[in-house]
């Protein structure tokens, strides 16, 4: 009798949580954004040194016109394929394990995704507007842990670990401007794929 009650107990919580949280998340989608962006992090490294820059110093650089529009669409690509990537390991995810997709936990864990992500997109854009290209790298690092951190509370806890990575990643390199792309390649490329990694692991 005892056994029957806590089943039905865990039964009753797993049907709560499936309720108040976005649980459709899939771990090969943080592998495989990390992925993306570490290999655009290492294209962004050659094409510095293509075009004759020692990024790894704190020396002021011109960044000519076309180099910041590559730039831009480099991150736009990298971007459209870790939302790529999530959306087809989540529906792939869904689909396997009879859950719904699109809930009230799902929009508010996006709005709670988006805003601080769109705020700090606007912050980064004004950044380079103004020329401030050494500071864009932490920045996005700071925006996209808060980001995380303000969607936890509607997907997986272990999300804010990797939220609070990121921030820590962006404050440290708010301090070290010249290795700033490479702050960047190990908070969206190698965190993004030991956390990917953790989380198929634990919730597969």
């Amino acid at each position: 009798m005892n056994q029957k009650h806590q089943e039905d107990l865990a039964h009753i919580r797993s049907m709560m949580e499936r309720s108040s949280r976005f649980i459709s998340l899939s771990g090969l989608s943080g592998v495989f954004a990390g992925l993306s962006a570490l290999i655009g992090g290492i294209y962004v490294c050659q094409l510095f040194k293509a075009n004759g820059m020692d990024y790894l110093t704190d020396e002021h650089r011109l960044y000519s016109a076309n180099l910041v529009s590559e730039l831009f669409w480099i991150g736009i690509g990298i971007l459209v394929c870790a939302f790529a990537f999530g959306i087809f390991f989540t529906i792939r995810k869904s689909r396997k394990y009879n859950l719904p997709i699109w809930t009230s936990a799902t929009k508010k864990m996006l709005f709670n995704l988006t805003v601080p992500l769109f705020a700090g997109g606007v912050f980064c854009l004004a950044m380079m507007y103004h020329g401030y290209f050494g500071l864009v790298a932490p920045s996005t690092l700071l925006f996209y842990g808060l980001a995380l951190i303000n969607a936890e509370k509607y997907t997986f806890s272990d999300v804010k670990y990797l939220g609070f990575c990121e921030l820590c990643l962006g404050l440290i390199a708010l301090f070290y401007i010249g290795y700033g792309l490479i702050f960047w390649i190990l908070g969206f490329g190698i965190l993004h794929i030991l956390y990917g990694l953790v989380m198929f692991k634990k919730y597969k």
